[in-house]
């Protein structure tokens, strides 16, 4: 019997006042559980006890808050079976994926911020001598900035990691002092529903953290343009931000952005067999993890044209080697896309890639499984640089590959879409690289990998987004400078 669930508000379950609706498995297409339907009472309610409980944890001691972040990241930690199952029938993401990608940062998450929470927020200002003016007596003035909680945060999360990017914004948020309301992506809410008793269990006072969810984009309206939210950290994709921000700024509210992506994957024309191997597994990640549901993914393979053809033929081989199937089964690679609606908005990109000249070298076609929402890896080339295909973001498993003749060319072709959030330079030389990194508009950039460093600022450029988290700089996101200034 599948679960039905209440909004977590106020430290209790309560009931929606809009029903309920399916969550889907993307695989079976089976209810895995029925989520809370918030009406506008709902969300009013969260964050009203989200300011109530303010105050009383944003003067609570670091190291209470600290002890209440670890204590979580416990409690995570001895729910991690039921969670992987509850997350894998949610997304649809591999088990191989799940297991290692979805449920382990997150407690890593609030591991790393229970740290945080201990971090200094003062940065002393050295002191200096001022003159006396008709404002104020002079002497030696002292001064230092201090970081200060911002208040009521609203979370808006994505569908690909909906527990991971929840634990990203809420353990920063909280180590700060902030308290949160959070509404999951409507597709996956199920595992962030459940995150609510266990940070109550951990010791977080009633208030400080509450879940609506909603199947309707009115719900994030609501919370976006709710009078008692100071702040709000939003991902997803591009044009849903443009909207958030638009809202946000009429009360001029703070604003974290982790919006959409098309990263270029640089194939630099010195590259060696040991990099071209790199950069064939990098770019083929795309195909091969949670079928390319993600933002940072190198979607567009840059290749100097006198490589073109011989990593053309290696990703061929690579998406074609790809087992496509049942994501509980450990032997599969590539699992479904989150939906129906999502699977066919793929599906019509890669259509319209071909009606425009584009070669579509292997996938295209949808594959034959009886249920669940499938789309093939697929490598799109011979695609010019101002097709939608190679322009906007799919969050599917397409790889787009554009031949270039110089530097020049393949940095006017990375910096010719809208988005800067992730690229990739791949060359035998990584001074070159690095100089080459200089000039490509993007947030990120990996040197011959698609690694990530959990301290580095994560951003993006241009519509990619607005802000930085990430290590300490996801503590600076979620406060305020204050200055404070003396006369000694």
């Amino acid at each position: 019997m599948t679960k039905t669930y209440a909004h977590w508000i106020s430290g209790s379950w309560r009931a929606p006042g809009n029903g309920h609706y399916p969550v889907v498995n993307p695989a079976t297409e089976e209810t895995v559980g029925h989520a809370p339907e918030a009406d506008r009472a709902d969300v009013d309610a969260a964050v009203r006890a989200a300011r109530a409980a303010y105050d009383g944890w944003s003067r609570t001691a670091p190291r209470e808050r600290a002890a209440v972040l670890d204590r979580a990241a416990e409690l995570l930690a001895e729910h991690t079976p039921d969670l992987v199952s509850l997350v894998q029938a949610e997304t649809g993401a591999t088990l191989r994926v799940t297991s290692s990608l979805q449920v382990p940062p997150a407690i890593d998450r609030f591991r790393r911020y229970a740290r945080g929470a201990l971090e200094p927020d003062t940065v002393p200002l050295a002191p200096l001598p001022v003159a006396a003016t008709p404002l104020a007596p002079g002497g030696l003035v002292g001064a230092a900035a201090v970081r200060r909680p911002l208040g009521v945060v609203g979370c808006i999360t994505s569908y690909n990691f909906p527990l991971t990017n929840l634990a990203g914004k809420v353990a920063p948020a909280l180590a700060m002092g902030n308290t949160v309301v959070a509404k999951p992506a409507p597709q996956d809410p199920l595992c962030c529903l459940e995150l609510g008793p266990l940070l109550k269990e951990a010791g977080l006072p009633d208030g400080a953290f509450n879940v609506v969810t909603g199947s309707h984009a009115a719900v994030g309206e609501a919370l976006v343009a709710h009078p008692g939210v100071d702040m709000v950290s939003f991902t997803g994709s591009t044009a849903v931000g443009k909207k958030i921000a638009e809202s946000a700024g009429r009360s001029m509210k703070r604003t974290l952005m982790e919006l959409g992506g098309k990263g270029a994957a640089i194939v630099l024309g010195d590259a060696d067999e040991r990099v071209i191997a790199s950069a064939v597994g990098a770019v083929g990640s795309a195909f091969s993890f949670h079928s390319g549901q993600i933002c940072t993914a190198p979607t567009r393979a840059l290749v100097h044209r006198s490589l073109y053809e011989k990593v053309i033929a290696a990703l061929t081989h690579y998406a074609q080697s790809l087992k496509i199937g049942d994501p509980v089964d450990n032997s599969t690679i590539v699992g479904p896309l989150i939906s129906a609606a999502q699977r066919d908005r793929v599906e019509a990109y890669v259509s319209g890639a071909r009606e425009q000249g584009a070669r579509i070298v292997t996938g295209g076609q949808r594959p034959a499984h009886k249920t669940g929402f499938y789309v093939a890896p697929t490598l799109i080339a011979d695609a010019d640089p101002a097709m939608t295909v190679a322009r906007e973001e799919l969050f599917g498993p397409v790889v787009v590959a554009l031949p270039f003749d110089d530097e020049d060319e393949a940095v006017r072709i990375a910096n010719s879409t809208p988005y800067g959030l992730h690229d990739y330079v791949f060359s035998a030389d990584a001074g070159r690289a690095w100089a080459l990194a200089a000039r490509l508009r993007s947030g990120n950039i990996g040197i011959n990998t698609v690694q990530r460093h959990p301290e580095t600022p994560f951003g993006g450029f241009k519509e990619s987004g607005v802000g930085r988290d990430g290590g300490s700089f996801g503590l600076h996101a979620y406060s305020e400078l204050q200055s404070l200034v003396w006369v000694s």
